[in-house]
């Protein structure tokens, strides 16, 4: 077909082309100027596997001279893996229907000792030579390598950046000073310890966003900052006495200005100044050497009753091992009536705030019941309030004993009364009501007039205990 102008038209189909009988013949000069400059190195190999000639892009000279490869088998100036590789490819050949794909082989030589190569493989000749044109792979593998040491270098930064971090906070934990770090650029507390929680009388996680200003009475948030700063840069010593806003206790901070990452901060050191602040260290240690080494059981309770520590007499009380095995444990486990003894002393502690004498049993892990009197408070002054517990073994007191016969004096009476002119039956069924109706008259007086958790304690029904209490007279006309 003519084109306009009666001229042959231009195939501009590349693909068909270089495809079919269009592919114009090559001068062989020509053809090795174009195998050589293809790629970054060609080897041509013979049909028995030996190097027939090697060919070096002039533009990439750092593979220097490879003459000393021709004549030698290919396996020699390739690793023991790169030829298992090649001999599978070249295998693969001559399959029908095969295409080219590319292969890497890594080459051997006693110079540049061993580098990477990406070659395509070709039939050519009538006697099957096979040409093989290669693209060096140093550079991406010396890539590769950067990344991989990067990311080494990542990691092992990160690794210290934990480690400073958990020394940091340690430090913040460990240390007895109340400490405080503020952002200048907003004025908001970015970290606190615990000491400083407490001081400031809130939960550290509600602290931290927290604008610093607020947490002290009649401050402005600029004018709060710009007064600290003010004085760090002076290097004074002398604290700024300030009032915090929930508790109400009188408090010096020391403020010290620094920068880290290009952020300003400030360090806040608060210093307790009121008569109600924190103990001297003498005291501390007297009240710890109280703790381990008393004779009487002491134990912290959280809201709900369940035991956050306890000392050495607490353990030798319960026949508990260690404090491992108790900790966690509701302290109902330990008593005698359970869960409804807990529960009225805890509840007659919160309306009170204290309870000087509360008279019940221990209950050992061997079910061995020790009566015990228990003087307890209610510890509001931290972030999570909770109860003191104090635990005195009161086996062996006759005071005790005279005390519960106390509250029936008159029934007692009558009881002494009836020897010599009663039989043994009958002061024993005396004596049983006398008893009966002291406990029933102790539960109800415990629970508040509860009558339900009386009668949990008693380990009635509440039935039961409305019968016993008509029985002895203790029902109210109301509740009648």
């Amino acid at each position: 077909m003519r084109g306009k102008n009666g001229e042959n038209p231009v195939n501009t189909d590349t693909k068909h082309l270089l495809t079919g009988a269009s592919m114009p013949l090559v001068d062989p000069e020509l053809l090795s100027e174009i195998v050589t400059t293809a790629g970054d190195i060609s080897l041509l190999l013979t049909p028995e596997g030996r190097v027939a000639a090697v060919t070096v892009n002039p533009d990439h000279p750092s593979f220097g001279q490879l003459e000393g490869w021709i004549g030698r088998p290919v396996s020699e100036v390739i690793t023991e893996e790169s030829n298992e590789k090649l001999v599978k490819r070249i295998a693969s050949l001559d399959k029908p229907g095969s295409r080219t794909r590319a292969i890497e082989l890594n080459h051997v030589d006693q110079a540049m000792l061993e580098f990477p190569v990406r070659y395509s493989l070709h039939r050519i000749g009538n006697d099957h030579s096979i040409l093989m044109v290669g693209r060096d792979m140093r550079p991406v593998a010396e890539m590769q390598q950067q990344l991989v040491l990067a990311q080494f270098a990542l990691e092992r930064d990160y690794e210290s950046q934990r480690e400073m971090d958990t020394r940091y906070r340690v430090l913040m934990e460990a240390t007895r000073d109340a400490v405080v770090l503020v952002a200048m650029s907003t004025g908001r507390i970015i970290d606190l310890n615990a000491a400083a929680a407490l001081i400031l009388g809130g939960a550290r996680q509600d602290l931290i966003g927290a604008a610093i200003a607020q947490e002290f009475e009649g401050r402005r948030r600029g004018e709060f900052l710009e007064n600290l700063s003010t004085i760090a840069a002076a290097d004074s010593v002398n604290p700024v006495e300030l009032v915090v806003r929930r508790s109400q206790r009188k408090v010096g901070v020391v403020p010290k200005l620094f920068r880290a990452a290009g952020e300003r901060l400030m360090l806040c050191r608060i210093e307790v100044s009121d008569q109600h602040g924190a103990p001297s260290p003498g005291i501390t240690e007297s009240v710890e050497h109280l703790f381990h080494e008393g004779v009487d059981a002491i134990v912290f309770l959280d809201q709900d009753g369940n035991i956050v520590a306890g000392n050495e007499a607490f353990l030798k009380l319960t026949d508990s091992t260690h404090m491992a095995n108790v900790r966690g444990r509701s302290l109902a486990d330990f008593l005698a009536r359970g869960g409804a003894d807990l529960r009225v002393m805890l509840d007659s502690t919160r309306r009170a705030r204290q309870v000087r004498l509360y008279l019940t049993r221990i209950r050992s892990e061997f079910s061995v019941e020790v009566p015990v009197e228990i003087s307890a408070t209610f510890l509001t002054d931290r972030p999570k309030p909770g109860f003191g517990l104090i635990i005195r073994d009161a086996s062996r007191s006759d005071l005790l004993r005279k005390s519960g016969f106390g509250t029936g004096e008159d029934g007692m009476r009558s009881v002494i009364e009836l020897v010599g002119s009663s039989t043994l039956k009958d002061i024993v069924a005396e004596t049983t009501d006398v008893v009966e109706k002291m406990c029933i008259q102790t539960a109800v007086d415990l629970t508040r007039n509860n009558r339900v958790a009386a009668a949990e304690m008693l380990g009635l029904s509440r039935q039961s205990l409305y019968v016993k209490l008509r029985k002895f007279g203790l029902l109210s006309r109301e509740d009648d």
